[in-house]
């Protein structure tokens, strides 16, 4: 479960491991001032801010020894034997994979294939962190990939706080009105670039001192490469604007905001 609140500041380990940076793949250009790339950083663990069946999130106070320091957010896809890929058919659908062997070993859940059905997920939402952060979306971003490991920006408090998810929100009407409309603003970003979010919920948006990010991108879909995208980005709208009907704002039918977005996305291609 996502933390609301500030953790203990877990005794790290005796010697933290020097930064993973020099090793991996790291984000797009600019750069935000706050990564630290120097190579003598260390890694401490702080704690788990979230569970989940595919993943845990942890946070890590990345930090120069008597220097610059920030905190990070890394995802860690789980082992094979305790991963739970579940509805991935549909989401892998215009996603290539070059070696037949692979591709065997992955539709038929092989560990192997299990093994690469994790990098293949933490890869896919590295890539589009990376490609939604440049278009201007509301998203964590993304700092670095090595393996099945994805090291986010931290979406909370310098006290290690992390922002609550939508669900957990009780926002005035005034507030429900400026977050959803956010929430449609961050959707249509991610229709113009060709992308539906796969699985948008109250669940999957952070609020961070009035400002809503979306999360948790690993399934993401293509709307020209997936023939179901359409499918996907119908769901989201649905879910979206029954969650902020629920709460009494008068949002309109999700049919509507599909047509809406749809034609963004269309006018894109």
């Amino acid at each position: 479960m996502l933390s609301d609140r500030p953790l203990d500041c877990q005794q790290p380990f005796e010697e933290p491991p020097y930064s993973t940076w020099g090793d991996a793949q790291h984000g797009p250009e600019p750069m935000p001032d706050w990564v630290i790339t120097d190579l003598n950083a260390l890694d401490s663990e702080l704690g788990v801010l979230k569970t989940g069946k595919e993943a845990d999130v942890h946070l890590v106070q990345r930090a120069v020894p008597d220097g610059a320091q920030s905190l990070v957010a890394a995802k860690r896809y789980r082992p094979s034997e305790h991963r739970m890929f579940h509805r991935d058919t549909g989401y892998q659908e215009g996603r290539r994979t070059r070696r037949s062997r692979d591709s065997r070993a992955m539709a038929n859940r092989t560990g192997y294939g299990r093994d690469l059905l994790a990098g293949k997920w933490a890869a896919a939402e590295f890539d589009a962190l990376g490609r939604l952060w440049q278009a201007g979306a509301p998203v964590p971003y993304p700092i670095q990939l090595l393996g099945a490991e994805l090291m986010l920006e931290f979406i909370g408090e310098p006290d290690g706080a992390a922002a609550p998810r939508l669900a957990q929100c009780r926002p005035s009407s005034a507030e429900l009105t400026d977050l959803f409309t956010q929430c449609v603003d961050a959707m249509l970003v991610l229709a113009r670039a060709g992308y539906a979010h796969g699985d948008l919920s109250a669940f999957n948006m952070l609020v961070h001192r009035g400002r809503l990010v979306l999360i948790d991108l690993p399934q993401i879909v293509d709307l020209v490469a997936n023939p179901q995208g359409p499918t996907y980005l119908e769901r989201d709208c649905r879910n979206v604007c029954r969650w902020f009907a629920a709460r009494g704002l008068a949002t309109p039918e999700f049919d509507l905001l599909f047509g809406d977005l749809m034609a963004e996305a269309v006018a894109r291609w």
